[in-house]
């Protein structure tokens, strides 16, 4: 392959025709989230927390992976309505009333997602929205980064137009060497996932930065078989750049530490004596307390943003 923008590569990669994401193991085959396992008991009870509190009764759980999250919620709150949007069709052991919309992939909604009065949930969607690789030259100019099917990476033309406009606005840059990742598609893709509810909140949960630190080398980096490896657009890995948080134009960005405790989710160790009064109940409040503690761990999952925009009906 002769090289190309890595945004064009990076699309390609995890949604082409053999990408990434649609693979028989799903993302799950290649690295654990918040989704899973006991993390993803907690998180399900904080999104139908966040559900209570906005005052809505469906969840709609976007680029939900095999739908791992819907099943905990489905689990702990069975009056809840849930749909799940994913670019693989409905998984067969998805239980009945879990709703299913197949999604084209990146930034590119199902036509029928729209008027929703609901949680609208976008759980690491944003950070694999690919977007414009940039990086400043010897001469202090700003080019696209090119990359080949090797991973090898040259520069290309300059940044012009709206994403140079993006640039300049939010990662302004003179350094050589200086990698940006442009933030634009990400923030078309919010602002089109914002557009299609009516009432509720809308959220995306990334790792992600604001003006006064962004990563003088950028973020983009590439998971296979649960270990961190080389960016390489073979179809192979995961590809993933954080999110420039402030851009987006959100009501209100607080970190998932801040937001789980806010919501009353706070890591207690059970009383020891109950290991021998009640010893399965034990061991489920142990393993309950060590999820909220990984999830709000502010050195870990806890530093993850929650971007949020509230709707009220008839206002997107």
């Amino acid at each position: 392959m002769s090289p190309r923008p890595w945004r064009d590569a990076w699309w390609d990669a995890l949604y082409g025709p053999d990408g990434f994401y649609r693979r028989d193991e799903g993302p799950a085959g290649h690295f654990t989230t918040s989704a899973h396992g006991d993390l993803g008991a907690v998180l399900a009870e904080a999104v139908a927390r966040l559900a209570d509190e906005t005052g809505v009764c469906r969840v709609v759980d976007l680029a939900c992976g095999r739908g791992e999250l819907l099943r905990h919620l489905r689990g702990c709150r069975p009056e809840l309505e849930l749909l799940g949007v994913d670019v693989v069709g409905r998984p067969d052991d998805l239980p009945d009333d879990v709703g299913w919309l197949r999604s084209p992939g990146g930034s590119l909604l199902p036509d029928d997602l729209h008027d929703l009065d609901a949680l609208v949930l976008a759980h690491e969607w944003l950070d694999v929205v690919p977007c414009t690789v940039a990086e400043v030259d010897d001469d202090g100019v700003l080019r696209e980064v090119l990359v080949d099917g090797d991973g090898s990476e040259s520069l290309g033309d300059d940044v012009t137009g709206d994403d140079r406009a993006w640039a300049d606005a939010w990662w302004p840059n003179a350094t050589p060497g200086e990698r940006v990742e442009i933030g634009l598609s990400r923030d078309l893709a919010w602002r089109d996932l914002v557009s299609r509810s009516l009432s509720g909140l809308t959220v995306a949960v990334d790792y992600g930065h604001t003006r006064t630190g962004r990563p003088q080398h950028g973020t983009l980096t590439a998971y296979r078989e649960g270990q961190v490896t080389e960016t390489v657009p073979d179809g192979l890995r995961d590809l993933t750049a954080h999110v420039a948080t402030d851009s987006l134009g959100a009501d209100e960005v607080v970190t998932q530490r801040e937001l789980l405790h806010r919501l009353g989710l706070i890591s207690a160790t059970p009383e020891h004596a109950q290991a021998s009064t009640d010893p399965l109940a034990y061991v489920r409040a142990l393993g309950r307390a060590s999820a909220v503690a990984a999830l709000t761990d502010p050195n870990g999952l806890g530093g993850f943003s929650w971007v949020m925009t509230r709707h009220t009906r008839g206002h997107a």
